[in-house]
């Protein structure tokens, strides 16, 4: 800790003069600090190894002070963290790997699932219903890795990677799934021109955007989560169409008993048109048929323990409910459907409520306590009904959140800046972060959360300075643009095997590996 030295009297008698030592703060000055003061009782601070128990006057003398270090982070905080910029640094074996252990979930997995509302496992939180979570929203975030933002490629709106390449390229293999279908959509909305696609070609469409995809639980993978599992993961608003089919709030019927759903997200999950080449059929049309071709093979077939488990985030939560609806509604042979969102909006009605209920579906609802997105629509409305709940509790046109909330807060991760940021606070990757790190209400975020911190700044900016980890540090090298043996930067061809295909045939259903 270093101190300011005290100012000196000159001139005349040396008069007794209190002086205030103003004490100054910075994160070196307190490493420093720990590591002198701590001998026996230190601090590990890196990856490598675990965290050690302190008990020493040095970091209780710390944390009692309410000093704001930089960054806004109080050093009561500061002393939480388990990670330094140091630990960024590749050192090879010597750093903690990422992977946290892999149970057998065989006789527990409908019980982690929602059998019983996740009543239990949510305050603590159960461990293996933790990196359940994480697992489907690293499958949600590969929709957004695995996009092609780049409006001057030819095949923007795309997938960057065919479905066998894909969690290859993404490192999402070690879940073990097996992509069988991607998932395309588009919406009737006519968006300004200054808003439209460029020109892309005969190659690619106009009119659609890879949406998602369904995927596989393997045979060995199968055997150690004790049922086959089929997930659909949905991308969020990416499109300037999906922002204009986001921001309507008028609510249309989907089925009897005034069950009612909001017609943007319905737009886009049901739009059609034999004018384009990859919507023929609608992104629910699409999902539909994958699941019952995959429902009739392995549960027809090999007569096994079928489970679908739909996820996504923000606009692909909303769509992961829809997905739910409709499989509960005209798929009954799954033992358990169940869906994991994060940061979804309100989707339906009250009625639309009850009948998911009714159905059994079982839904889990990630939302952070600081993003807005979930408290729509009608975010105004709704918090104006809640006073009266008692008169407007059945009113077929107010929305409702349906399933069970778990709710994270970003006051609690250590890691995490304290501004205003409402793109932040909506991000997935933040979302993964704070759930990695949750072990309950009112308990602290947690020292020996394993998820690599360097993905919070992939596409955001919201990692401490201390970390030193470069903001939107997520980009293709170059912005795609490759060095030829000609000696110029050029634009590369796509693959072949890369380039989308509405033709493809049904992979074959093998699972061995």
């Amino acid at each position: 800790m270093e101190l300011l030295p005290s100012k000196k009297v000159t001139g005349g008698k040396m008069r007794r003069r209190k002086t205030k030592k103003v004490r100054k703060f910075s994160w070196s000055a307190i490493k420093r600090a720990l590591s002198s003061g701590m001998k026996k009782h230190h601090l590990h601070m890196t990856c490598a190894s675990s965290m050690k128990q302190t008990s020493g006057t040095p970091l209780r003398e710390f944390q009692s002070e309410k000093h704001v270090c930089q960054g806004g982070k109080s050093l009561e905080s500061l002393m939480r963290i388990t990670y330094t910029a140091s630990d960024f640094i590749d050192r090879g074996n010597h750093m903690t790997p990422t992977r946290s252990p892999r149970e057998n979930l065989s006789a527990k997995w409908r019980e982690i699932h929602g059998q019983n509302d996740w009543e239990n496992l949510l305050n603590p939180i159960h461990p293996w219903l933790r990196r359940e979570i994480v697992k489907y929203g690293e499958f949600a975030q590969a929709t957004y890795d695995a996009f092609d933002y780049d409006s001057f490629s030819d095949f923007c709106g795309s997938c960057r990677y065919n479905r066998h390449k894909l969690f290859d390229e993404l490192h999402l293999t070690k879940h073990g799934y097996k992509v069988t279908k991607y998932i395309y959509s588009m919406t009737n909305i006519d968006v300004p021109r200054w808003l439209e696609r460029p020109n892309t070609g005969e190659t690619w469409s106009k009119d659609s955007n890879w949406m998602g995809y369904v995927a596989v639980s393997g045979d060995s993978e199968s055997q150690r989560i004790g049922r086959r599992d089929i997930a659909v993961a949905w991308r969020g608003t990416v499109a300037p169409s999906e922002w204009f089919s986001d921001i309507k709030t008028s609510l249309e019927p989907i089925g009897d008993g005034g069950v009612k759903v909001q017609c943007g997200f319905h737009g886009v999950y049901t739009c059609k048109s034999e004018a384009t080449r990859y919507n023929k059929q609608s992104a629910a049309e699409q999902v539909m048929q994958e699941l019952k071709r995959l429902l009739d093979f392995f549960k027809g077939i090999r007569g096994e323990e079928v489970s679908l488990t739909v996820t996504g985030h923000s606009l692909g939560g909303a769509l992961a409910l829809l997905t739910a609806y409709d499989a509960a509604s005209s798929l009954p042979g799954f033992d358990h459907i169940s869906v994991i969102s994060f940061g979804a909006p309100r989707v339906g009605n009250i009625a639309f409520r009850d009948k998911m209920n009714e159905m059994g579906v079982k839904i889990l609802r990630v939302v952070i306590q600081q993003d807005i997105v979930p408290k729509l629509p009608g975010i105004i409305i709704n918090k104006i009904l809640r006073q009266i709940h008692s008169i407007t509790s059945r009113l077929k046109w107010v929305y409702r959140h349906v399933g069970t909330e778990l709710k994270l807060d970003m006051s609690l991760s250590p890691y995490l800046k304290q501004e205003f940021d409402l793109a932040g606070f909506h991000n997935l990757e933040i979302y993964l972060h704070l759930t990695d790190g949750y072990a309950g209400k009112k308990l602290k975020f947690r020292w020996n959360a394993r998820r690599d911190l360097a993905l919070v700044n992939k596409c955001s900016d919201m990692l401490i300075e201390e970390l030193r980890i470069p903001e939107f540090w997520f980009q293709v090298s170059n912005k795609g643009l490759v060095f030829n043996s000609h000696g110029r930067w050029v634009k590369p061809c796509r693959d072949q095997q890369d380039i989308p295909s509405p033709f493809g045939e049904a992979p074959k259903l093998d699972f061995t590996a």
